[in-house]
């Protein structure tokens, strides 16, 4: 954005530097054109989506699922908008309909907020006039109570000078929720995989009813909030040497159309040895290999993952392969399983002997894990490259047995580029296992509503997730980083990220 010039500067600038001003400001006035463009595009077609008449094709549940969702992109787009361009609002615009008040049965908890001082600049003792109310409402599990927040106003007699503490920053300005209920809410969904129409039920049943069409705009709105902290939790993630990526599928309703495609939900997080805990979760309408190039950028380390076609175009600019031995252990596993092969449980066993070693070595420094690995791994390595070659020559092309070991002798240097370097793990397990909520999810959202918000539950789940693997209760989290963000300095906001993150002091 091109800052404020103040006219006198104007009057002392030249004619080249008037000239590369106005380039910049045409510049920057076509990108915020094309920008709400764009955002007005999505809204006009999310409305389209959402008012006009859906195909009958689709379930209840289904027709609930993508209004969550439109509802979620709608306030999402809004934000985005005014983040944009936020001007100073005219005095004759009338305001918006206040809401309805938060019902009066529900539990009060009071908080006063008053001047640090009741004495005036001008020497006098303040004198108090009046007080503004407002009332957020919060939630714990099955209990829902309202914050009263009591501001006094205090005046001098003398000066007339008003005096009033101000009011706190909240993610959602003028808003009813608390922190805490929004961190709820998104745990809920992101965490705990319950729909909105679910939390709905929920809600009534704990006295106060709140329709999903909120919870969606809340969602929404906390997503485009969230945003700069997973980017910044991506920016750390790919600075690490060593990467783990897999990826699984997961369907995004066409709407309009009655059915489902086939989208992704991308996974990347540092090696299992890596001294920082997090994950990203990257979502996209394909299984392209340009979207993990789009997500890795410039970083040329070593990608440990399976063997899927999307990875070899990173392979080819300078990111180094590194095999799953679990993927090639499954091939003998399952042919094992069908016809107890005998050259198959052969494979297992000593496959077996070099995942005793990894168990050995798994807490050791990094230097006694690459010595025992050269002393010990290498030695059963090399045996069962030489005996796969052997039974390779034995067995009848295109057999099952025939691309059981073909799988991995195909792969064998990415295969044993871990016993090179202590950081390389020797499978992919662990960022399978970041990968399992995903695939526990999927069978309660049933799809993701939009490529937006697919994008967006991608961002939320990065946190929940990385701050279980930091030992950290979601909800605590949430609720922290939601009160903090308002007033966080941005220059600061690795503060916030999971693997750095400490409590507020109570």
């Amino acid at each position: 954005m091109v800052p404020m010039i103040d006219p006198t500067q104007l009057q002392a600038m030249g004619a080249e530097e008037l000239r590369a001003l106005a380039m910049r400001l045409l510049t920057d006035v076509r990108h915020k054109d094309a920008v709400n463009a764009k955002l007005t595009h999505e809204i006009a077609v999310l409305k389209r989506w959402k008012f006009a008449a859906k195909s009958e094709k689709l379930l209840p549940e289904q027709h609930s699922l993508l209004d969550e969702a439109i509802d979620a992109d709608l306030i999402a787009i809004e934000h985005e908008l005014a983040q944009l361009a936020t001007p100073a609002k005219n005095a004759s615009e009338p305001d918006k309909p206040r809401r309805a008040a938060l019902p009066a049965d529900l539990p009060r908890v009071v908080l006063h907020h008053e001047p640090a001082s009741t004495l005036c600049p001008c020497g006098c003792q303040l004198k108090r006039i009046g007080e503004d109310v407002s009332e957020k409402l919060d939630y714990t599990p099955g209990v829902f109570t309202v914050e009263r927040h009591i501001r006094g106003k205090w005046a001098c007699a003398k000066c007339a000078t008003l005096t009033q503490a101000p009011v706190a920053a909240h993610v959602i300005d003028k808003g009813i929720p608390t922190a805490g209920l929004l961190a709820h809410v998104l745990v809920a969904k992101f965490g705990d995989h319950l729909p909105l129409y679910r939390q709905e039920s929920i809600f009534a049943r704990a006295g106060y009813a709140i329709p999903r069409s909120t919870l969606g705009a809340w969602i929404g709105a906390c997503g485009v909030q969230l945003q700069p902290l997973v980017e910044a939790l991506r920016e750390r993630v790919v600075q690490h040497p060593v990467l783990q990526a897999d990826e699984t599928p997961v369907a995004m309703l066409m709407p309009g159309k009655g059915k489902t495609h086939r989208a992704y939900l991308w996974t990347y997080t540092p090696s299992v040895f890596a001294a920082m805990r997090g994950v990203v979760y990257d979502f996209a309408e394909s299984r392209a290999g340009e979207h993990a190039r789009a997500f890795l950028g410039e970083w040329q380390g070593k990608l440990v993952c399976d063997d899927f076609g999307g990875y070899k175009a990173s392979f080819a600019q300078g990111v180094t392969e590194i095999g799953c031995m679990a993927h090639a252990r499954r091939k003998f596993h399952e042919l094992h399983a069908s016809s107890r092969s005998q050259i198959a449980e052969e494979a297992l066993k000593i496959i077996a002997q070099l995942y005793e070693i990894e168990q050995a070595v798994r807490d050791l420094p990094p230097a006694a894990r690459h010595e025992r690995r050269q002393t010990q791994s290498r030695p059963i390595t090399d045996a069962l490259h030489t005996w796969m070659m052997q039974q390779r020559g034995r067995v009848s092309e295109g057999s099952a047995i025939a691309r059981a070991l073909d799988y991995s002798l195909r792969r064998w240097e990415a295969l044993t580029r871990y016993l090179e370097d202590p950081e390389v793990p020797i499978d992919n397990n662990w960022a399978e296992n970041q990968i399992r909520p995903v695939a526990v999810g999927r069978k309660n959202w049933l799809f993701a509503g939009s490529l937006r918000a697919g994008k967006r539950a991608a961002a939320i789940m990065s946190l929940i997730q990385s701050a279980k693997l930091n030992g950290h209760d979601p909800y605590v989290y949430l609720k922290d980083v939601l009160t903090r963000l308002p007033t966080h300095l941005a220059r600061n906001i690795d503060e916030l990220l999971p693997h750095n993150w400490t409590p507020t002091a109570a």
